[in-house]
């Protein structure tokens, strides 16, 4: 017979330890984290306001990679252009009625670098996407509106810059209504979110 161990709290030993390495992992992602906002340079006087509301959310939460947190948490999107530094790749968001780069929720991975080209990967079905630098491009701090499961919150979002071939094949995830290569010069006609011109703008320079 297999006796499993009992920590003091009165969970399994195993659980414990468990539980102990995730939260060590995440603090020191959260530091990792911390370090790379510390360095980076945002563009604008808002850009360096959303820096430091992302600093102090993730200093303030040690749970801020966790989707389960309902006041908010941080979140990795990708900003994708393709080889000739021309295009970018948007997907049409279901529910939102939006188009936005691919990103979404860490689900509790604190290499929000890693979060953005899983999610670049899922939403898009391209398999070969790659950073072009590991550093951060884009900070945004945005509101999501409350839903069936979730109340209103706000979203810390991490975005890198990545890229692409655009001759490869696009497969759509359940979360889009339509996926698009869309050149530089013809964004703002699928999007004026201020946080989109902005990595447009980024792109430009």
């Amino acid at each position: 017979m297999v006796v499993a161990r009992i920590s003091a709290q009165g969970f399994p030993a195993s659980a414990v330890k468990s539980t102990f390495v995730r939260a060590s992992i995440a603090a020191m992602h959260r530091v990792d984290l911390l370090s790379a906002l510390e360095v980076y340079s945002p563009v604008d006087r808002d850009e360096r306001e959303m820096v430091g509301a992302t600093s102090q959310f993730v200093k303030q939460q040690a749970r801020c990679f966790e989707r389960s947190l309902g006041i908010g948490h941080v979140t990795g999107s990708a900003w994708v252009v393709d080889l000739e530094r021309n295009h970018t790749l948007l997907t049409h968001h279901r529910k939102l009625e939006r188009w936005f780069q691919p990103g979404g929720h860490a689900d509790g991975d604190a290499d929000i670098l890693r979060v953005a080209l899983k999610e670049a990967r899922e939403e898009t079905g391209l398999a070969d996407v790659r950073p072009v630098v590991e550093t951060i491009f884009d900070v945004d701090v945005h509101s999501i509106p409350s839903n069936a499961r979730e109340p209103c919150h706000l979203h810390y979002d991490i975005r890198f810059l990545l890229e692409a071939d655009r001759s490869w094949p696009l497969v759509m995830s359940a979360e889009s209504r339509d996926l698009a290569w869309v050149p530089f010069d013809r964004v703002p006609q699928y999007s004026n979110d201020a946080s989109i011109l902005r990595m447009l703008k980024k792109a430009l320079a």
